[in-house]
């Protein structure tokens, strides 16, 4: 049964036939339409954001399985502060500001991709990727929310999500 893995990123729930995808697949022999339609429905819940996907094709039989995964960090923080795009210029532009259960939540999506022990090293990955696009956090620079969190400022709110960090 020899298989291939054919990895891509799409926008979500908004794939599209043409090159480099569709060329791909008809060479595989399969229907180009069915599965461009089956990976949108899969990536429907991240539409507007970039998303990995595994294609897993066995080529005889041409059966195969979408594999979804998480948006980039960087999508899914744009995402929370309903912009459109990183700042080109983070120090001095910003682009948006989230609160601190935004960072968390997106801490616990990405547990999967991140090589952080905890919630709090994982929070603290976080806000340095949205100091780095141009993102404030409760109205502060992400690098002083660093420092706070260190601190043990946000122990309470870190503290509700720690049994949904365990989970996931």
């Amino acid at each position: 049964m020899p298989t291939k893995t054919l990895k891509i990123m799409v926008e979500g729930g908004n794939a599209k036939p043409g090159p480099p995808l569709g060329p791909t697949l008809s060479q595989m022999g399969l229907n180009v339409a069915e599965v461009v339609k089956k990976i949108n429905e899969a990536t429907a819940s991240f539409k507007g954001m970039s998303v990995p996907v595994v294609l897993e094709i066995d080529t005889e039989t041409k059966k195969y399985t979408i594999n979804v995964g998480i948006p980039t960090t960087t999508a899914l923080l744009l995402k929370e502060a309903k912009a459109e795009a990183p700042s080109g210029d983070p120090e001095h532009k910003k682009i948006g500001d989230i609160t601190m259960e935004q960072v968390i939540n997106v801490a616990v999506m990405k547990k999967p991709a991140l090589t952080a022990k905890t919630l709090k090293a994982a929070v603290r990955s976080i806000l340095g990727t949205a100091r780095s696009i141009g993102l404030t956090v409760d109205g502060k620079d992400p690098k002083l929310v660093v420092k706070e969190v260190a601190e043990g400022k946000y122990d309470d709110i870190l503290s509700k999500y720690e049994e949904k960090w365990n989970q996931s």
